[in-house]
């Protein structure tokens, strides 16, 4: 086949075995239609990715996998041991926006004090948060990961609720609200072991003060706003169009690291993602890989006790390769995290 062509290329080295990996999840995050297109199964198990995120709704990506294509990708990807989890920008189809003309209080306040039904919701309305509830039930029951960690994202990037209610919480703390009652439905209907991410990204960098997270509730910490060129430790590096330094993301880390547990916390980076690099338009540019950035900054994550690594990889699709074959890039992603080891404490 193509990618095993691809992957036989010169100047790639098959991984070594150990006998257990530093990092536990070695991640990719795909959209449902990379995954039509591409047998990501076989090529994450060539490249020594253990881990296939599919994105982007719940609604399509329910659709997907009940879909033969999709029922034949979780059959390859049992084949070939790669578990399959679901990372999903959820709240539209969670609490759908019709519902406002229902019960307008479900959705978030703005900070004119107008209702309205952009994004989001309002935490303190029970009517929405049961509905949200159930509503995650209902596709957790036919999107269920193989490790037991769900991630059903609030709209991010935009504000929460300013009601007298909420305002006085940040949106970090509104959106641990949300997840506190999500992760006592899983386990409640769904897994009695479920957990459950906290997406920590753009406006809910700050670790939350107020509300403290339930028992199975995770941090998984997004720098979306870094440079990639630049490792994630060098701490003054800002982007041209943000004030947020790499060192002002690695203190958000350190501090949301101080309420969740260390060793459940995932980091989701962009080194992959091709969408990203191509300002979300197509066709795609070829990705600008920089292994060294790559491993500087596992290493970073890594010293701070952090075992679950994966990145966006969106825009990967069959007229992406034919475009750009070489993927070298993807084994040294999977191969990196497969054979880092960290480093012994000077005595």
């Amino acid at each position: 086949m193509l990618f095993t062509t691809l992957l036989s290329c010169k100047n790639v080295q098959p991984n070594k075995k150990t006998n257990r990996d530093f990092f536990v999840t070695h991640g990719i995050i795909l959209d449902v239609n990379d995954l039509s297109t591409v047998d990501w199964p076989k090529l994450a198990k060539e490249s020594g990715i253990n881990t296939i995120g599919c994105h982007v709704t719940p609604s399509q990506v329910a659709t997907f996998i009940e879909s033969n294509k999709g029922k034949q990708f979780l059959k390859d990807c049992k084949k070939y041991g790669i578990n399959v989890e679901y990372e999903l920008h959820a709240l539209s189809d969670l609490l759908p926006r019709d519902l406002f003309k229902e019960d307008s209080t479900m959705f978030r306040m703005n900070e004119e004090g107008k209702r309205v039904a952009d994004y989001n919701l309002c935490v303190h309305s029970e009517k929405a948060l049961n509905i949200i509830c159930d509503n995650v039930v209902k596709y957790s029951k036919i999107l269920k990961p193989t490790t037991g960690r769900y991630f059903y994202w609030i709209d991010d990037g935009v504000p929460m609720c300013y009601c007298p209610k909420c305002k006085n919480y940040s949106e970090s703390e509104q959106s641990l609200i949300l997840e506190n009652r999500i992760i006592k439905a899983l386990r409640s209907e769904v897994d009695n072991y479920a957990s459950l991410a906290h997406l920590a990204y753009h406006r809910t960098l700050e670790a939350p003060v107020k509300i403290k997270p339930e028992d199975g509730v995770f941090l998984e910490f997004a720098p979306f706003h870094r440079k990639w060129d630049k490792p994630i430790n060098e701490l003054n590096v800002k982007r041209n169009d943000v004030e947020i330094t790499h060192g002002d993301y690695l203190k958000y880390l350190d501090d949301n690291l101080k309420v969740f547990p260390k060793e459940t916390a995932q980091v989701l980076e962009y080194w992959l993602d091709v969408s990203l690099f191509s300002n979300w338009k197509k066709p795609a540019v070829q990705l600008p890989w920089n292994k060294e950035v790559f491993m500087s900054d596992i290493d970073t994550y890594a010293k701070r006790g952090i075992r679950h690594i994966t990145t966006f990889g969106v825009y990967m699709d069959n007229v992406y390769f034919n475009n750009y074959p070489d993927v070298s890039f993807l084994r040294e992603y999977g191969g990196g995290l497969k054979q880092y080891a960290l480093p012994k404490a000077k005595k």
